[in-house]
């Protein structure tokens, strides 16, 4: 029971892990919230594009002497509007188009990176580096992650029912083109506010992982955003703890332990895991209900009070 307590409260000795979980709760919370989003508009892709392409508007912000954050921010924003207008105005399909554009300007970051003399770690952009966040990296952090989760929250309704429907959503007068745009805005502030804890690349994870595991888990979307916080708040927490105490990098940590909780629903949810469901089948069904329909699994309901009406 004391090497237990000795785990959590050992880290808290010190005051560059203390902001390292402060980080890890917010970056949670605005991951998972936008993590539902993603999974059911289907934009998994979108989030790796973006987290790619900001490479480049880093080095020009370091370069002109600007906060990082604006840099990432700009050329996310750029890369999603540039994947909208390529899409509009040609024959190539969305995913292919996205893969282009965030591959060119991943590559036009890691040149730029090169040629330019800095003392910023290409691992610590990459895989970020959450045990050395600064206090001033902390509320900026705080700022971004905060603003964008109360919008997420204050608009979930509107963006719930852009991304289940988005004809119906346009016929009840909500602005389509305007939720569209909104949620890339809110795509690239969460990757800034991510940036500096998990990095470039790791971040793809936070934004997918919360939201699949809770949609394995639930029915409906207010219990789906519960459980993709809890789910990812949780995993960011004791992932920063392990990293601590094994000396490994935090970002990694954190990932591996949402694989691991995507895995254990994937195969245990109930209900609608694959080996609960196998041993479902397997079980000899009651004799009212021999012949009836199986209920479907990995639906979730979309009750009115939740779809903006």
């Amino acid at each position: 029971m004391i090497e237990v307590w000795n785990f959590f409260a050992e880290p808290f000795a010190y005051d560059f892990m203390q902001r390292a979980l402060l980080v890890a709760v917010l970056v949670g919370a605005v991951s998972a919230a936008l993590s539902c989003f993603l999974v059911l508009k289907g934009w998994s892709l979108m989030g790796d594009a973006i987290s790619h392409a900001v490479l480049p508007g880093i080095v020009i912000a370091f370069v002109l002497g600007l906060p990082l954050a604006i840099g990432a921010f700009a050329a996310g924003l750029f890369s999603a509007v540039a994947t909208g207008y390529l899409k509009a105005n040609s024959r190539v399909k969305e995913d292919t188009v996205m893969g282009i554009v965030f591959s060119g300007m991943f590559g036009l970051g890691l040149v730029l990176f090169t040629r330019v003399e800095t003392d910023q770690h290409l691992s610590h952009i990459l895989f970020g580096n959450m045990l050395g966040v600064t206090p001033g990296d902390l509320i900026e952090t705080a700022i971004v992650a905060g603003g964008t989760l109360l919008v997420v929250l204050a608009k979930r309704r509107d963006l719930l029912l852009y991304c289940f429907d988005p004809q119906h959503a346009r016929v009840v007068g909500l602005p389509v083109g305007l939720l569209h745009y909104g949620l890339l805005v809110l795509l690239s502030l969460t990757i800034v506010a991510s940036l500096k804890a998990v990095g470039i690349i790791l971040v793809v994870a936070m934004l997918i992982a919360p939201g699949a595991i809770a949609f394995l888990l639930t029915k409906t979307f207010s219990r789906m955003l519960v459980v993709a916080m809890a789910v990812a708040i949780g995993s960011s927490v004791l992932g920063t703890f392990i990293s601590f105490h094994i000396d490994a990098a935090t970002g990694p940590s954190i990932v591996l332990i949402q694989t691991a909780v995507f895995l254990l629903a994937l195969f245990f949810a109930p209900g609608t895991g694959l080996l609960m469901r196998r041993g479902a089948a397997d079980a000899p069904l009651p004799a009212a209900a021999k012949g009836g329909p199986r209920p479907m699994f990995g639906r979730l309901s979309l009750p009115r009070a939740e779809a903006g009406k």
